[in-house]
This record gives structure tokens, sequence and C-alpha cells, in this order.
């Protein structure tokens, strides 16, 4: 039966897509030599000495409760900011990973004293911004109402009621989120990369999942608030038009009662880069590019000797730099990416190394020889001074101007408290900037750049890269790994059935060969909430179909196919490869006809889905497109099927999953369908009436 959904998703992502796009193209002539007022300007001015930095003033002092509070006077403009901020211990949270963040979102969902509706009509009545998270709440406001702000943050801080219809509407916003996240490359990555970097006994390292999200109670929501939003762990940092007085008198009032109390502190053994090279991967059927990272936790604590030494370091590899090394190899000389960037943090646990970039397939085992020849150059050969004055200057002017921001001043006072750095340490900062040499370059990279002690993770089309990689892994193999970071296991090729037994189980488990050669015709409702967005389509045996995409009752796009013509938002298809292809997709009952045209049908394994063991089948189609099914082992039914389709933005991967069978003219048909194209996640719940003798009128081409 034709998978009408692939249309409604390109459909929506054209949607999102179009609009005015603006291209401006300059073209300059070349100049070998250009000089004015007696400056050459083909050359680059000689480096002066470091700018002497005049950082702005702040204040500090500390209730009797231990809340600790930085004060910035800034009178340019009649508004102050909040910022609240918890300095308490990561928690490695098990089976209900997901709490803290819930919790800390929730103090902004209803107090004892205001239901959400009445505390955000509150805020937007003056104006004002009020946000949670588990690290703390920012609020701002127009000076005049810093009172009337102050009254309503202090209420979330001490007062949260942590109703329980939030909490279960968050849990859903929080399923759905990871369900497009198990979709996204970049976010795959970014998870598995945690796993391997800390492991998941580890706060860096835990994955908040689907099961535990539905473990998260009220109970615990409020059992992390009253351990953990404590004064005496806490600082708050206010900018703005306020002075010193006012804010001792105000803060003093409004938090004045909140409770101290006994926080729990945590340690952790301290994850270490592996002894060697290992390389892992993750599939996602059909992409057409692989995410690659090259990664391992460092020890590198904020305010050390290393840090701004490291920082330069890491900034003539790929710090976002354009000149960086990784962008210049694998950019601008061998194209194999839009972007390649490396990071390197600190942190007061563990920090951590990573450099990475997106790439085609074809290109990725050729990617992966660039970034290690880079990390091993980093190590090898010394930076120029050129380079590394480049570098520096960028970083000058990024600090200058950072300094405009008065938040700025806040985030450093802040620092300074938190890590316990030297009261002058960003007043010296340039200083100290300016001062790093070609031999600290080097020095920083012996130390910190470890190519032969890495992670090597790739995102990306097993059947088209994963057999290339083995060469980067000192073991000489590859380590598959799922989208939450758990080793895959080899489940092989199954012995006891084949691709055509495959789809004549799921034939017979859904109805049977009588039941759907009994079906005439068919008509379709899909509605995704969300985003408004609805599918009408009506089939008829044996090539015939209209399909109808419309949003808040507008339609977007019509397609129709007669059987021999087709006609797309009422303009002819006359591209004899867009006809053949409608009627392929148009193709009613198709699993019953896959002999008969012409379809090719491969085995390819098994593998896990949702947990459940599936059969992973090739499905190619006489226009040569191929389509990945996985039929679940124990029902027969089909769970899951990716797809790569042309799209005006290039190749797209779409995933579709299929849920909640129900019975329709004796036929089992999925009634939720979910499916993800790029990071878009769309789930529609779809209404099915069979055998309502449609006309052929309805499919009539003028």
């Amino acid at each position: 039966m034709k998978n009408i959904l692939y249309f409604a998703a390109l459909v929506f992502l054209f949607a999102q897509c179009t609009g005015t796009q603006k291209t401006t193209n300059a073209v300059k002539d070349a100049v070998d030599k250009v000089t004015t007022n007696g400056l050459d300007r083909s050359k680059a001015p000689e480096p002066g000495p470091a700018p002497k930095i005049q950082l702005g003033d702040y204040e500090s002092f500390t209730l009797p409760n231990g809340l600790q509070v930085i004060v910035v006077e800034n009178n340019k403009i009649p508004r102050v900011s909040f910022q609240l901020s918890m300095d308490s211990d990561p928690l490695v949270e098990g089976d209900n990973a997901g709490t803290a963040s819930m919790a800390g979102s929730m103090l902004t969902k209803g107090t004892k004293n205001r239901t959400k509706a009445q505390l955000d009509e509150e805020v937007d009545f003056i104006g004002a911004t009020l946000n949670s998270s588990d690290g703390g709440i920012f609020a701002a406001s127009l000076t005049r109402h810093v009172p009337k702000l102050l009254e309503l943050m202090s209420d979330v801080v001490l007062n949260p009621s942590f109703p329980t219809e939030e909490l279960e509407k968050m849990k859903k916003q929080q399923l759905s989120a990871l369900a497009s996240a198990k979709d996204d490359p970049n976010q795959i990555a970014s998870d598995v990369a945690d796993v391997l970097r800390y492991g998941k006994d580890h706060p860096y390292g835990e994955l908040v999942t689907e099961a535990s999200v539905e473990n998260i109670t009220l109970a615990n929501c409020k059992k992390y608030y009253e351990t953990y939003f404590r004064p005496n762990t806490a600082y708050l940092a206010i900018v703005g038009d306020i002075n010193i007085e006012d804010a001792k008198k105000m803060v003093g009032k409004y938090f004045g009662d909140w409770k101290k109390g006994e926080v729990p502190s945590h340690s952790y053994k301290v994850p270490t880069a592996p002894n060697s090279t290992q390389m892992a991967f993750v599939d996602k059927p059909g992409a057409v590019q692989s995410v690659i990272s090259v990664t391992y936790p460092v020890d590198l604590k904020p305010g050390t000797a290393d840090a701004i030494k490291s920082r330069v370091m890491n900034q003539v590899l790929g710090g976002g730099v354009f000149s960086g090394r990784l962008m210049q190899n694998l950019r601008e000389d061998k194209a194999y990416t839009y972007g390649a960037r490396s990071s390197l943090s600190t942190d007061k646990l563990v920090g951590r190394f990573s450099a990475g970039a997106s790439v085609r397939n074809e290109v990725t085992d050729s990617s992966i020889v660039q970034f290690m020849h880079e990390l091993n150059r980093m190590v090898d050969e010394d930076v120029t001074a050129d380079h590394l004055q480049l570098v520096k200057n960028s970083m000058t002017g990024s600090f200058a101007r950072s300094l405009e921001r008065p938040q700025t001043m806040a985030r450093f006072a802040l620092n300074t408290l938190r890590y316990k750095l030297p009261a002058d340490y960003y007043a010296t900062y340039l200083e100290k900037l300016n001062a790093v040499t070609v031999e600290d370059v080097r020095a920083m990279s012996r130390k910190y750049i470890k190519p032969d002690n890495a992670y090597i993770l790739v995102v990306g089309n097993k059947d088209e890269v994963a057999s290339k990689l083995g060469q980067f892994a000192a073991s000489g193999k590859v380590d598959f790994y799922d989208t939450e970071g758990n080793p895959v296991e080899d489940m092989g090729m199954p012995t006891d059935v084949t691709a055509k037994g495959v789809i004549g189980n799921f034939i017979d488990a859904t109805g049977g060969k009588t039941a759907y050669e009994a079906l005439r015709d068919m008509k379709m409702k899909m509605k995704e909430e969300t985003m408004g967005l609805n599918v009408d389509v009506m089939m008829k045996a044996p090539f015939k179909s209209k399909t109808a995409v419309s949003m808040g009752g507008n339609v977007m796009q019509e397609e129709i196919f007669d059987g021999t013509k087709g006609k797309k938002n009422g303009e002819m298809v006359t591209d004899a490869a867009e006809i053949d292809k409608m009627r392929v997709d148009a193709t009613f009952n198709r699993e019953l006809k896959f002999d008969e045209l012409g379809y090719t049908l491969k085995l390819a394994g098994m593998e896990k889905v949702g947990g459940k063991e599936a059969y992973v089948v090739k499905v190619t189609a006489p226009n040569e497109v191929t389509t990945t099914e996985y039929y679940d082992k124990a029902t027969s039914l089909k769970l899951k099927e990716v797809r790569r389709e042309k799209t005006a933005m290039g190749p797209m991967t779409i995933t579709t999953n299929f849920d909640d069978y129900r019975p329709v003219n004796g036929i089992q048909m999925p009634h939720t369908i979910k499916q993800s194209m790029g990071p878009q996640m769309m789930t529609f719940k779809v209404e099915y009436e069979a055998n309502t003798n449609i006309s052929d009128a309805e499919f009539k081409i003028d």
C-alpha cells in the first residue's frame, strides 16, 4: 500500500523552508599590492602589546542564610536582571534520570499562592522574564517593576507547588523530544559520546531515556527541590540599574526567609581516555551523511595554569576560528564538509576534548584520516608565529567585545567565587593570553591531544560506511552501539527464514492473502495535532491514488495519479521517471505483487527495534528506490521502515515507525504512525475506511 506519509513529510519540509531568500554575491579584483597614505595594505600590521583591560566594578554580600550575592551596577538602561545559580555537585539519578531537570523546570509551573496561569499573567503584565531550570532561575524586568518581580521570583523559589497536571504535560513533552532525538544524528552523536567518555555511572555520561522519564514522580521532584535548592549553595548575580544598598534591602526582604540546609556532596572516579584508540559506530539506516566525533575526557580544571594556553592551542586546531587547521584541511582543501571544529573544555569534575564534522558517506573514512593527521600534526609540528598571532588577535577581540555586556562582569565575578580563581584572573587575562608562545602551544598539544587514546565515533549508514572503519581502531574492529550508548550484539543472519518468507508472514499476521485481495479501495485520514497537519488519502486498485495535504484548513499540496497520468498542484507531471515513481507509490496491496511488479527483496539480517528482535528486509522497487523494512520476529508486524528521498535540499532520510495495529475490514492496520525527517518528528493518528466504492471520477485528470 502506498506510503503516502513520505509525500506528507516532503510537503511539510518544503513549507518550512520556503520564503524569501536574499543572496548577495560580491566579486573583487585581485590586487597584489595596494598602498594608501603610505600604508602597504597587502601586509598585516605588526601586533601591538596586550591592551589594558579596565574591568567594571562589582560588589558582593552574603545573607545570614548563606546566599552569596553579586551586584554589578549599570545605569545605562532602566533594567535589572537576576540570575540565581545553584552550585551543588552533579548527581547520578539512576532509574529516575531527568528528575533534576524536570524539578527545576517545574518551579515556574505554579506556587502555593499562584497557579501557573496566574503566575504567567502577572509576569506578562509587567513585561518581565521569569524562567527556571535545575541550574537555577533567571528573571529580568524594568527597574520600576523590580519589587514585583522579586515577589514573584521569591514565590517561585520558596513556594513551588509541583502541580500533577504540569508534571504529566512536561513528561509528554520530554518523551516527544526524546523520540525526535533518536532520529537526529547530531544528538545521537552527542549522547553516545557522553557515554563513551564518562560511562553511565558518571553524571556526565548518564542519559535521560523514555523509561527514566516514565519513572519520574512528583515525590522525586519535590525531594530534589527540598534537598538541593538551598541558599547556602547558591549565588545570586544582579546586573543593571540598581545600587548595592537597594539590592541588600530587597534581597534580604524577599530571600531572607529561605531556609538553609545540608546539601549532599558527591564524588566520582575521574574518567580517563582509553588505553588505545577505539572505533565506535551507531547505525543510522539510510543516512546520506556521517557525523564524526573524535573525543575523550581530559583532566583540565577552570583557572589552572593550562586553561588559557590550552584554549589557544585548541583555537589553532579548530576552535571556531575559520583559519583553524581542521577547517582549512577538511573544508577548504578537501571539501569534505561545511565545517570541521574542535573543542577543549574545562570542568571542575572532568573536561573533554572533541573534534568533529558531518561529511558525505563516501568520504567518511578519508575524513577520519584527515582528523587523525591534524591531531598528530598538533603534537609533532609547531604552529607558525603568524598563525598563533592570528588566533591570539581573534581571542583578544572576542574577549574585549564580551566586556560590552554588563552580564560579563557578573559572570567573571561568579566564576571567581565558584572556582576560587585569583582576584586578578580576568583583569590580567589578556596579558596571559598575549604571553602564550609557540612552545606553549606545542606543550599543550603534547599534554591534551591524544590521537592514540581516543574514541572515534561515527553515526551513519552502516551498509555504506562501517566496513571501512576498522582500520582506525587499535584492535582492528568496529564496536557497534545503539542510540543510548548500549553495545549492540551482532545478531547474525537468520538461517530459518527468507526475505519472501518474512513478507509472507507479515501478510498472514495482518489478515491473510484473501482479506487483502478483497480490498478494492481505501480512504485514510491522518492527523498530526502538534503542527495541525492533515493528510487525506484515497486509493483504488490497482494504481489510482489521490492525496491532499493541508494545514489550518488550507490545502498545501495535492497529488493525483489515475493509473497512467499524474498531476501535482494542478500541473501535469511530464517526467517519465516521476510518473514511474507515482505509479510505484500508488500500488494497491503492493506486498501481494512484489514478484509481479519486479520488486527485489533481500534479507539483510536482524536488529533490535525498540527492544524487539526484528528481521531486516531491503525492498527495492522497479525504479530502484530501496526501503529498509523491519518486521517483528515475534508478531511478524512491520515496526519500522527507512527510505531515502530526493528533495530540493538534497537527499533526505525518512524514518517511519508503525504502532497500534487494529483491524480494518479484517486487516490489521497501524493507527499510530510516527515519522521523522531530519530534525522534524511527526506523530499521525490514522483513521481508515475500506471498500466504500470510490468513484473513478475522484482520480480523473483532465
